[in-house]
């Protein structure tokens, strides 16, 4: 794996992990009943985005150690999953 590769990869599990951790803990306007005129009640008003980064920051590192290991090791390769060696041929 190349350095490029892992920077791609660790990329792609941050922002999944981050979308997956941004709905957690958000405090909105609606459940603190201090509503600001023009706004929706479900907007965030207490949203802890700098804590929030940093977890997935710690998560997305285990998660990228574990995954890079498993294709550095060779467990996995790209021939593994490659759909087009199990599919008939289209006729």
């Amino acid at each position: 794996m190349s350095i490029t590769s892992a920077l791609v990869l660790f990329s792609v599990i941050w922002f999944m992990t981050f979308l997956i951790v941004l709905p957690i803990r958000v405090r909105t306007q609606g459940d603190l009943g201090e509503i600001v005129p023009g706004t929706h009640a479900g907007a965030p008003e207490h949203h802890y985005l700098r804590r929030k980064a940093w977890i997935t920051t710690g998560v997305s590192a285990v998660l990228w150690c574990v995954i890079a290991g498993i294709i550095l090791s060779g467990w996995i390769s790209v021939d593994d999953i490659n759909l087009l060696k199990v599919m008939p041929p289209l006729e």
